[in-house]
């Protein structure tokens, strides 16, 4: 049986995945703010640090796999966003890294999300700031300041997830990922029902924004996306590399029915 981290374990899609993947016998890790095996705040650096290092300890230098989920979004401060969203999640990836190398034939799935493609107005020069940050956020926090409240949550949720997609996407065919034989992909959900999901609802912003929608299947439950997840990290998807698997009952393709795929000239 194999042994997994997941990040965001107590509740939603994290803590749905963790029972399927403990339902077959498989050892789960679990961080998260709350009950779990790494109790930490992932918005500080020195709780990034204590999870890094506490998982290391119990899973003795080596992981299977590991679910890169947690996550906050509106109406959530900015600031708050841009540390869990994207700095949290790549501080995880690069210090769980060396136990992911030690399985030999890890796979790793990163939580993204379709606002990445269906959030209009969200400034390129945000993502590369957060890409190029190197642990500092003043810049795209200054950024953020030319966005009215509470909309400037909206860009930073949008902005983060498509940093942290963008920086899978490179790590993942790098010599220290598929190299060391560690699979990485990205997972977009659209609207699932979380506690996430609801406090953006309740909102007198977002809800309105949240229910107009388009989800031409409906929404999806996080058991619906941990079977996804699951699937993610079974030998199966060996052949995944850089993926972005958009599961978001049919949102995206509604908005951006024929931007992608997307040819490119060559010169």
């Amino acid at each position: 049986m194999a042994t997994y981290a997941i990040s965001g374990s107590a509740s939603g899609i994290g803590a749905s995945t963790r029972a399927r993947l403990e339902a077959t016998g498989h050892t789960v890790i679990g961080i998260d703010r709350r009950q779990q095996e790494v109790t930490c705040d992932l918005s500080t650096e020195e709780g990034c640090r204590r999870a890094i290092g506490q998982t290391l300890e119990l899973c003795h230098g080596k992981l299977d796999g590991l679910l890169s989920g947690a996550g906050v979004g509106p109406p959530t401060s900015a600031g708050s966003i841009l540390r869990i969203n994207y700095l949290a999640s790549m501080r995880l990836l690069e210090g769980l890294r060396p136990a992911l190398e030690a399985s030999g034939e890890a796979q790793v799935v990163q939580i993204g999300s379709n606002s990445t493609t269906v959030t209009p107005n969200v400034p390129d020069d945000l993502v590369d700031a957060l890409l190029n940050c190197d642990g500092d956020l003043d810049e795209a926090i200054e950024m953020l300041a030319a966005f009215e409240k509470p909309i400037d949550t909206s860009i930073a949720y949008a902005a983060t997830k498509t940093a942290i997609t963008r920086w899978c996407r490179r790590a993942s065919v790098s010599p220290e990922w598929v190299g060391a034989g560690i699979r990485l992909n990205v997972i977009a959900p659209g609207a699932v029902q979380t506690p996430l999901l609801e406090a953006t609802e309740n909102d007198e912003t977002f809800g309105p924004l949240m229910r107009g929608l388009p989800i031409p299947a409906g929404r999806a439950t996080p058991d619906q996306i941990a079977d996804w997840i699951v699937f993610m990290l079974s030998p199966a998807a060996r052949c995944a590399v850089g993926s972005v698997v958009f599961v978001d009952g049919g949102s995206d393709a509604t908005i951006r029915t024929n931007d992608w795929p997307r040819s490119f000239t060559f010169t």
